[in-house]
């Protein structure tokens, strides 16, 4: 008997291939990545801030640590065009082993933080995973908000709650200082930060999309950006995914 469930999973994965289908098309003529395709790498320092206990294990982390980070416009709009911004980490969480962080900018409020919402200045504007996490105490949202100098306030809060800081991202060099790393594929579902899951029904729907972009554009010998601040060369410890 097929139930519900069945026919949900069918279609997001028809659905998935069908964006891998358009992703992969778009990934071979710009040879780089279908989405967020104009980005700068560099390191940062990801430093801990005193909180109540979430019950979440990688946000009650308590000691500093560093990572890797991408920032990136969605379109590949020049600047000062407004664009939807992209803020992704790979953060290392031991064995080896690194977790991913892909945020985009949206509005801060309950309802607005699900919205994408197109800015200019990176270090000013607020990201958020617009879809809930699932982890052990229910739906999850995590942000990146705006601070003082080149530090971006890390923040968790459930879907309707106020944000709680945990971390402050503290760059190593301003946006645009650094070279692009074409072969940095970050992906939170092949690496789950610990205790954050992305939903099945949203995996099902972007894996086959994001599977069928990476191997487009690497087969259509992608364009190779500088190696200036990369993560390979300011990062060792964080391993990147080809």
């Amino acid at each position: 008997m097929i139930t519900r469930n069945d026919v949900l999973e069918r279609g997001s994965r028809t659905t998935g291939r069908a964006l891998g289908a358009v992703f992969g098309t778009v990934a071979t003529i710009r040879r780089a990545r279908a989405l967020h395709p104009r980005g700068a790498v560099t390191a940062a320092t990801l430093r801990r801030l005193p909180h109540p206990p979430s019950d979440v294990a990688w946000l009650d982390v308590t000691q500093d640590v560093r990572v890797g980070v991408r920032l990136s416009r969605s379109a590949g709009l020049p600047a000062p065009l407004p664009d939807v911004l992209g803020l992704a980490l790979a953060v290392p969480i031991g064995d080896g082993r690194r977790g991913d962080l892909l945020l985009s900018t949206a509005g801060s409020r309950p309802v607005a933080r699900h919205l994408l919402l197109p800015a200019r200045d990176p270090l000013r504007s607020t990201y958020t995973c617009l879809v809930p996490y699932q982890s052990d105490r229910g739906p999850v949202m995590l942000a990146a908000l705006p601070a003082d100098g080149d530090v971006l306030r890390l923040a968790w809060a459930e879907p309707r709650g106020p944000w709680q800081p945990f971390a402050e991202l503290i760059l190593d060099d301003v946006p645009g200082a650094s070279g692009d790393d074409p072969t940095l594929d970050l992906d939170p579902v092949l690496h789950p930060l610990p205790g954050l899951g992305v939903p099945a029904p949203l995996a099902r729907l972007r894996e086959p999309a994001y599977a069928r972009s990476r191997r487009q554009r690497h087969a259509a010998g992608e364009a190779s950006g500088s190696t200036t601040g990369t993560v390979a060369s300011t990062q060792p410890d964080v391993q990147t995914q080809t």
